[in-house]
């Protein structure tokens, strides 16, 4: 029985995916590659976010250039992310659950924290928890542990809801169950090749818990 949801918020609460897309075009612009689209970009993408940058450029990123390409990346993403929105059905979902929520994010907690208050919804969350050591891009089953720890929840009670690969596995290394929604970077393909549930929609993810 869920009692708790754990969400995602890139891609998922956050519909930023045109965001996405057009801070890497930006900082992929110096190399002189075809314009991204976001399905050319879910095509590659993946987690860790390196990996997908050199699918892009097709060779390893050279020593340094992971670091140059994420810092330009943020700032050109906090810039067009001003721009977006809740997904569609987001307060909807956020209000229809009788159980608790929380918030589990790869984005910077700094950024994270006042962009969730904007839309005036903290408190719909127990916990929001971002990345606080300033490191992005990685792999989100440790974060995810973290949070799970400091929510002090049953992990055999909790859903996660994510729009990603990389949030079906955190989920399972920490033992709960999860609904992968589309409406992010990741290929319906991808996502349903995890073997986890698949919604177009983030209120037909209610149905699992």
């Amino acid at each position: 029985m869920t009692k708790h949801i754990i969400w995602d918020w890139n891609g998922t609460l956050f519909h930023d995916a045109e965001a996405v897309v057009g801070a890497t075009n930006e900082v992929f612009r110096p190399y002189a590659l075809p314009e991204l689209t976001l399905d050319s970009f879910r095509a590659v993408y993946t987690r860790p976010i390196w990996v997908a940058y050199e699918r892009l450029l097709g060779r390893p990123l050279a020593e340094g250039e992971w670091e140059l390409l994420d810092t330009g990346f943020h700032d050109n993403y906090f810039r067009l992310s001003q721009l977006c929105g809740l997904a569609p059905d987001a307060e909807v979902v956020l209000s229809g659950w009788a159980g608790t929520h929380s918030l589990c994010s790869m984005a910077p907690h700094a950024h994270l924290v006042p962009l969730v208050e904007s839309f005036g919804i903290t408190a719909r969350f127990t916990r929001v928890d971002g990345l606080l050591n300033g490191g992005t891009g990685g792999e989100k089953a440790e974060h995810m542990a973290a949070h799970i720890a400091a929510i002090d929840v049953d992990p055999a009670e909790v859903l996660v809801i994510g729009d990603s690969v990389d949030d079906g596995l955190a989920a399972r290394h920490v033992g709960a169950r999860a609904v992968l929604y589309t409406g992010g970077m990741s290929t319906r393909a991808e996502l349903e090749g995890t073997g986890l549930p698949v919604v177009e929609r983030l209120s037909d993810a209610l149905r699992y818990a």
